[in-house]
């Protein structure tokens, strides 16, 4: 009853600093380990100095998080829901809502890894891959994607259905410790286990596997916490949650998955446009895309540990606290978002010569990280209102403000830089389509806090 008391104080009666704090940090922390194992196949590749591994390898970056939006339709839809239904005093429908996205998860990942091993060739000669860099590609996809997509997504899944109950230490720890896992296993299978050439196929098992510890961990972790009445137990698949409720997990959960998809399909078209120019671009842009999200899972971590918080005194109209809750949320993310800026503008140049030995690679790497990282503070709020909809389970705001982003402004962006700047129109992209993004976010939120009953002077500050 202990961690149940506690759970709760973490959404009604803790400081909102201290609780925003005690959800964001162990997400954020995670987010971090997440993006430096990711980094660590491509620092550890770049060791070999070649960069047709290193552009291979980054090819898959998209793919990769395109399985990640899969734990986002089970994970964030139901998350979300779970946290409001618990603010409710609903607990046997929060128990049915968590088993149907476990299975949801675990379902369109297998069908996601068996379709990208059907149609590999194509699936990798569309992002790019070319004759010097398809065996790179094929290898690293096969172990991280085929293999290893389902505990990935799990992992993540779980991650998410934990935290919406107030357990984000957990939820943390166990991301955190297959990133560390990870990390360790890089070096022993690229540089002793695999011989010299199979590097890439090295970093690919080392990875799947530590996705299959983590996933362990949350499967091990979740039937210890059965015997604490949570709502955190699997039932019958065919005991499935209202209409109401399964509409709920959607209606947040595919407009969760479709932007992500469509920040995927993003980096797909820089990886193709980059790869009209020639290889170095694209290991080095390759390299960018990886190092510029470790300010932006910082901001993204901030929102995952706010939205529980949001969702549960959203349900129970505790406006007041909902609102101090976005404020300081808001307010650490600009913070976080600023101090990088900085940082990177200082560092871009050791940052890139830290992940690939080759002058010409780290020198316009370089001069792209400077330009891409600009558009962090602008990022982070794009998120960060996506974020606020999920928790009052408006998804068709959501969906609208993450598909005007990509398809309006993103990707057309790409495509008219590129035609008349190059390869650096296509860098500076992002900055011009995330101010356009941002605009159009304060509006639609403001429309939103016109037409909706909460007291307007409870959400006067965005």
């Amino acid at each position: 009853m202990g961690n149940k008391r506690d759970n709760t104080a973490i959404f009604e009666e803790m400081p909102v600093s201290k609780a925003v704090m005690t959800m964001a940090v162990p997400t954020v922390i995670s987010q971090l380990i997440v993006l430096i194992y990711n980094m660590a196949d491509t620092f550890f590749i770049g060791r070999t100095g070649n960069h047709l591994m290193v552009a291979g390898v980054s090819l898959i970056l998209p793919i990769f998080n395109i399985s990640l939006s899969i734990s986002g339709l089970a994970g964030i839809g139901g998350g979300a829901l779970i946290s409001r239904l618990l603010g409710q005093k609903r607990q046997d429908e929060a128990r049915r809502v968590y088993s149907f996205c476990v299975y949801l998860g675990a379902l369109t990942a297998a069908l996601f890894s068996v379709g990208v091993l059907i149609f590999m060739r194509p699936l990798m000669e569309a992002l790019g891959a070319n004759a010097s860099t398809y065996k790179y590609a094929s290898s690293y996809a096969f172990c991280v994607i085929v293999c290893g997509g389902v505990p990935t997504v799990l992992s993540n899944t779980l991650a998410n259905l934990i935290r919406s109950v107030g357990e984000s230490k957990k939820a943390g720890f166990g991301i955190t410790m297959g990133g560390v896992i990870n990390i360790i296993l890089d070096p022993i299978f690229m540089f002793v286990i695999m011989p010299d050439g199979m590097e890439v196929l090295g970093a690919g098992i080392a990875t799947c596997l530590s996705n299959c510890a983590a996933c362990l961990y949350f499967i091990i972790t979740l039937r210890s916490m059965r015997s604490s009445g949570g709502v955190l137990r699997l039932t019958r698949p065919a005991d499935l949650p209202d209409k109401k409720s399964l509409a709920g997990i959607f209606t947040v959960g595919v407009p969760s998955s479709i932007a992500t998809l469509l920040f995927d399909l993003d980096y797909m078209i820089i990886d193709k446009l980059m790869s009209g120019y020639d290889d170095i671009a694209l290991a080095a842009i390759g390299i960018v895309l990886k190092v510029e999200r470790l300010p932006l899972n910082v901001g993204i971590g901030i929102c995952q540990g706010m939205m529980p918080i949001i969702a549960y005194n959203y349900s129970v109209k505790n406006f007041r606290r909902m609102t101090e809750t976005k404020r300081f949320s808001l307010i650490l993310g600009l913070v976080c978002a600023g101090v990088s800026i900085a940082l990177y503008e200082v560092f871009a140049g050791p940052i890139m010569r830290f992940f690939i030995d080759d002058a010409a690679t780290a020198a316009i790497g370089t001069r792209f990280l400077r330009a891409r990282v600009l558009a962090t503070v602008m990022m982070f709020l794009c998120f960060f209102h996506v974020y606020l909809f999920n928790g009052f389970g408006k998804g068709g705001y959501a969906l609208f403000l993450g598909v005007s982003r990509w398809l309006v402004f993103n990707i057309p962006m790409l495509y008219i830089l590129n035609h008349f700047f190059g390869m650096y129109g296509v860098v500076w992209s992002q900055l011009v389509a995330d101010i356009l993004t941002v605009i159009l976010s304060l509006v639609v939120y403001r429309i939103y806090e016109k037409k909706t009953l909460l007291p307007s002077e409870t959400l006067s500050e965005t």
